[in-house]
């Protein structure tokens, strides 16, 4: 795990959960759903790790209070703190359809690293385009990763929500220190009768029991040969017209002795994040 491909690729890798999943971006029932809206919070019960994954759901702000929202806009940066080189992008979302759109400034690492000028990704739900000044680009490469980060990036914006999807097995880990805070851990994965994966990524959550918010996780990368769960994800939050986005997310990967270093191997950062800006699969595709 100590190519610079790996350090590439890993975060990518939330798209595997998108896919193992199998849920459609719709549901119909969100009416029905906890949310923040809701009387009364979850019960948060160590027992039931079900309760703890509805509770992480009513902690972020519930995803009928997402789904209400519309569409979100935001700039994202994400960037290798060891040389500086970083992918910076206005990201766009549409959350019934789960279209996704990227405008980036800066490129110098997963897209298009070797070329200049302006590039845009945009997945309408099905399928992914991809434009580089203006002009459609056929390279299958750039085509490949387009789509990739188009479905990732959106997935990484719901991952409280999406961690619940059917097909969710969970445990109760129970307590550990870190960083002088008692977290409760719990494991998840997913039922490869329902994602038909022979191996599916596995998380282990630290939950905050007080906020209820996932601030550290460890995850696997079964499709890049990482099988246990040894990656590190540390989230910092900030309040965002009632949802709680994770602005901050630092990743750190251990060396070929198990070790972590100090500094992380990436780090995303969100800001301007601004909800319901009347998007439509037209509009949505305006040069920021």
């Amino acid at each position: 795990m100590k190519t610079q491909h790996l350090i590439t690729t890993l975060v990518w890798g939330s798209l595997l959960l998108t896919a193992a999943c199998k849920e459609g971006p719709k549901r119909e029932n969100a009416q029905q759903e906890t949310h923040k809206a809701a009387v009364q919070a979850p019960v948060y019960n160590t027992d039931e790790p079900q309760s703890i994954l509805a509770s992480i759901e009513f902690a972020h702000g519930g995803w009928n209070d997402l789904w209400g929202k519309k569409d979100v806009e935001y700039t994202y940066d994400y960037r290798y703190p060891s040389n500086g080189k970083a992918d910076v992008s206005t990201e766009r979302y549409m959350f019934d359809s789960e279209t996704s759109y990227g405008s980036y400034e800066k490129h110098e690492i997963n897209v298009m690293p070797e070329t200049t000028g302006q590039v845009s990704q945009f997945f309408n739900g099905a399928e992914t385009l991809v434009m580089h000044d203006g002009q459609k680009v056929e390279d299958p490469q750039a085509a490949g990763t387009g789509d990739f980060l188009r479905r990732a990036n959106y997935f990484w914006f719901v991952m409280p929500y999406k961690l619940n999807d059917k097909g969710t097995l969970a445990s109760y880990q129970g307590q550990e220190v870190y960083d002088g805070k008692s977290y409760d851990k719990l494991e998840v994965t997913y039922d490869p009768e329902i994602t038909g994966k022979e191996q599916n990524d596995t998380y282990i959550l630290y939950v905050n029991p007080e906020t209820k918010l996932i601030d550290r996780f460890y995850f696997s990368l079964p499709f890049l040969g990482v099988n246990d769960p040894v990656i590190i994800a540390n989230y910092e939050y900030e309040e965002v017209d009632g949802q709680m986005i994770a602005t901050k997310r630092s990743y750190f990967m251990p060396n070929d002795k198990g070790e972590y270093g100090e500094d992380p191997s990436i780090v995303q950062t969100l800001s301007n994040i601004k909800f319901n800006n009347g998007f439509t699969k037209e509009t949505i595709l305006e040069h920021p």
